[in-house]
């Protein structure tokens, strides 16, 4: 099992603000996952693996799949206040699932 976290890079956000981007994602797609999931993934060491894309589009392409493959998923927009505009789209993040499912949508994807 594991969680893929997708960020941006075309946006050239501080590091700080790439971090808790991806944690808004991952904590947000946590929780939409089964009780059941959500202890396996934390009992098996909670992987993730995170990845990165270069447009929105490409994110919103990602996170579209995802959720038409009903798999547990957050669509993060930043509100603004620091590096980006109101209601940008910095990051997604799939599961807790198998690595299999995700990797159906986030394989060709490369390491952040």
């Amino acid at each position: 099992m594991k969680q893929a976290i997708i960020l941006r890079t075309d946006l050239k956000l501080g590091k700080g603000k790439l971090v808790a981007q991806g944690a808004h994602a991952s904590l947000s797609s946590f929780l939409k996952t089964k009780k059941l999931t959500q202890k396996a993934w934390q009992i098996t060491g909670q992987k993730k693996v995170v990845l990165k894309v270069s447009s929105e589009k490409e994110l919103l392409e990602i996170y579209h799949k995802a959720k038409s493959s009903n798999l547990p998923t957050s669509l993060i927009r930043d509100a603004g206040l620091t590096q980006t505009k109101p209601g940008t789209y910095t990051a997604v993040a799939i599961g807790p699932s198998t690595d299999k499912k995700i990797d159906q949508i986030t394989g060709h994807l490369k390491l952040l």
